[in-house]
């Protein structure tokens, strides 16, 4: 009898598709053929991150890549985020659990990898078919590339796939891409897809212009870049760019605003000369977002672009000062 099983994972992101594909390798592997995944991506939204409880509708219910919730439904989890566990509540239920299938390790770059390392470790199963994938979302979810240079040319597969989901993360498009990454297709091939391949042509066009904007509305100070993108690009650009733009900055501060929400992103140089001294997801937990010590962000509604932008100051002078 086929088993239905959800697995909600973070959305519009590369290493949160990598991982449900992994995970659904991994039960395979574990539990055979007869599953039937569904595939709801997540996205952080103004006042919290929250698993909404009936989007876990599976005999069995996962989250990749995105917070803890403490819903009786959760049978898996796997997360890597600083955030991802909040609150004595969550802590408790988290650490109460006895299921052996929650685990949560801050010190991952990625969780597609934390979940490749769980199968191997814990459960005996290796996943080499996904070896390419693992290291490619490893490689881009903690910024592991050689220099600033190599994200923002977007010259590799990978890198240009991670560029269209990041836009076009919908379930109805990455449903069926993490089913055929799961079944062993590479990087290379769903990149190579002819729709793929068209959703990016006018993001790469994008792209160019957004650099060219950041270029011009830039300021370095202190080792801290700033700008805003409200009215030209959306809520997501290529986070790479003010790294390279500014190669002897620590950090970068960015205001965007979208239809959904306004943002305020915050990270660290990974190519600093300086070491980073601040725990950006502390930093961005105190408004109400979240990340990982060395990237993260605060969402907010659509309207409130100029509490965003006060945000932004708050967070610039606090990283200037050390």
């Amino acid at each position: 009898m086929t088993k239905k099983i959800t697995i909600a994972y973070h959305g519009h992101c590369f290493d949160g598709m990598c991982s449900a594909a992994v995970l659904t390798r991994f039960l395979r592997a574990r539990d055979g053929e007869d599953l039937a995944f569904e595939y709801r991506g997540l996205d952080h939204q103004p006042g919290g991150s929250f698993v909404p409880e009936a989007l876990l509708g599976g005999e069995e219910n996962a989250v990749v890549d995105f917070r803890y919730t403490t819903s009786s439904k959760l049978t898996w989890f796997f997360d890597h985020h600083k955030s991802g566990i909040v609150g004595d509540e969550e802590r408790a239920s988290f650490e109460g659990d006895k299921s052996g299938k929650k685990f949560f390790d801050p010190t991952y770059g990625s969780c597609c990898k934390l979940i490749a390392d769980v199968a191997r470790d814990r459960f005996a199963l290796e996943l080499p078919e996904l070896r390419d994938t693992i290291a490619w979302a490893d490689m881009i979810d903690a910024a592991r590339f050689p220099s600033a240079a190599m994200p923002v040319e977007l010259k590799e597969a990978a890198l240009r796939l991670m560029t269209v989901v990041e836009v076009h993360g919908s379930d109805k498009f990455l449903a069926p891409r993490i089913e055929k990454l799961a079944r062993g297709a590479s990087l290379d091939e769903i990149a190579a897809d002819p729709d793929v391949a068209a959703r990016l042509v006018p993001l790469l066009v994008q792209h160019q212009e957004t650099l060219t904007v950041i270029r011009e509305r830039a300021r370095s100070e202190n080792g801290v870049v700033f700008f805003d993108l409200v009215g030209v690009a959306g809520d997501r650009y290529n986070k790479f760019i003010p790294y390279w733009l500014f190669p002897d900055s620590r950090y970068c501060v960015a205001v965007t605003a979208g239809k959904h929400r306004s943002k305020v992103s915050v990270g660290s140089n990974p190519w600093a000369h300086v070491p980073r001294t601040h725990d950006i997801s502390a930093i961005c937990g105190g408004y109400g977002g979240g990340g990982h010590p060395v990237v993260g962000a605060v969402s907010l509604p659509p309207t409130d672009v100029e509490r965003a932008r006060l945000i932004a100051r708050e967070i610039v002078a606090t990283l200037s000062s050390g």
